[in-house]
């Protein structure tokens, strides 16, 4: 059995997927991890920025409702 090319060719394939798989998770939970760092609650977000969002969506209503008054 250990003689044989193709098992030992699927055993060095086997393991560099492995390998690779093992580092592609390690990466995408890194990620995941500063993705939930970077989201911050609704109470967390300062006074000025939502106070720019809302200003800013008024506008877009506002031009909304202009254009449908045409």
């Amino acid at each position: 059995m250990f003689q044989k090319t193709d098992f030992w060719i699927g055993l060095a394939v086997g393991a560099v997927a492995g390998i690779f798989g093992y580092r592609f998770m390690q990466e995408r939970e890194q990620q995941m991890a500063a993705l939930q760092q970077s989201m911050a609650p609704a109470g967390q977000i300062p006074l000025a920025e939502l106070q720019r969002q809302k200003e800013e969506l008024e506008d877009m209503i506002a031009a909304q409702e202009a254009a449908q008054a045409e």
